[in-house]
């Protein structure tokens, strides 16, 4: 079995004027793992999804697919690489809405030069698989929320990606289409053999990836190599029966001015319990996430709320040029 990492971020750093959004960030995932980036608003961990998606170039670092260097690849190339081998799922699917929902996931096809009866052929084949059979000519405006994810979770696979990158996913979907969706995003990307890296700040949406990261004030949570929170095997989406952090004895932390000081160990929190912290008197103590033994309730979005259009040229909802 090959255990060689398909995708590697090393030393990333990104600025944003005087602000860091990174500040020497190490990352790695392997062939059909799936990888959840946690953190607090503000942390950096959406920016680091960009970073390895090629949507951002990073300060410094370096980020690598299959060995091959791409942060330093022009923006054509980079626009390539984003088309073919990624894919990308947003909070708000980012649609196009003045095409039918079959033509939104042949579009990557199409602009590689897929012919468009062959494009549109091979769309249509993700419908029932995804619970979309009879809506390939529905426009995004007359889709739920949880049907314009599942139209997007399709387009980002229709070119069997090597990664595909997820910002929130759920952000937007009530509990129970929630779970579906995430149910079918990690089934679907495990079964092609992609990797999955998603961005999210709720611990149970985490718990449906293989291993769990925390981004904080631009750092991984411990300073080295990625903090592994293995999920035991039966790990779900919400409402399914919540498998626990493995842990061993109780951790404790140290750190300084705000960030977790040079050798800590790695934290493995349990549910229902935080980490304990050491430090000096008036240091900042970092907040750690708990992952819950039972399911978060997502705040409920109606079904038919879709966003404004996206702008030409297909961008995300930070304005970042996707293709």
């Amino acid at each position: 079995m090959n255990t060689a990492p398909v995708l590697t971020g090393e030393g990333l750093v990104k600025r944003f004027g005087t602000t860091t959004a990174l500040a020497g960030v190490d990352f790695q995932v392997r062939r059909a793992e799936s990888v959840a980036i946690m953190g607090p608003s503000g942390s950096g961990k959406s920016t680091l999804l960009h970073c390895l998606a090629g949507i951002l170039r990073p300060d410094e670092g370096r980020v690598s697919l299959d060995g091959r260097r791409i942060e330093n690849l022009g923006e054509a190339d980079r626009s390539v690489l984003r088309r073919t081998r990624f894919g990308f799922v947003f909070q708000f699917g980012q649609l196009l809405p003045e095409l039918p929902s079959v033509e939104n996931v042949a579009l990557p096809l199409m602009l590689d030069g897929v012919a468009r009866r062959t494009a549109v052929a091979r769309a249509a084949s993700w419908f029932g698989p995804l619970g979309l059979a009879g809506l390939e000519q529905r426009r995004p405006g007359e889709l739920s929320g949880g049907q314009a994810q599942r139209v997007a979770i399709a387009r980002a696979l229709i070119c069997e990606p090597a990664v595909v990158f997820a910002d929130e996913p759920t952000g937007s979907l009530d509990q129970t289409t929630g779970a579906e969706t995430l149910r079918l995003l990690t089934d679907s990307t495990r079964k092609q053999g992609a990797c999955l890296v998603m961005v999210t700040h709720d611990p149970t949406v985490a718990a449906a990836c293989d291993r769990v990261v925390e981004v904080r004030d631009g750092l991984i949570r411990g300073g080295g190599a990625p903090l592994a929170v293995p999920v035991r095997a039966g790990a779900g989406p919400a409402g399914a029966p919540r498998a626990e952090v493995a842990h061993g004895p109780e951790p404790t932390v140290a750190f300084s001015a705000g960030r977790v000081a040079s050798g800590s160990e790695p934290v493995a929190v349990r549910p229902g319990h935080s980490a304990p912290a050491s430090g000096p008197a008036g240091a900042e103590r970092p907040q750690w996430p708990v992952v819950p033994a039972t399911a978060v309730p997502a705040t409920a979005v109606p079904a038919t709320t879709l966003p404004a259009p996206a702008p030409s040229g297909h961008h995300n909802e930070e304005g970042a040029r996707l293709w």
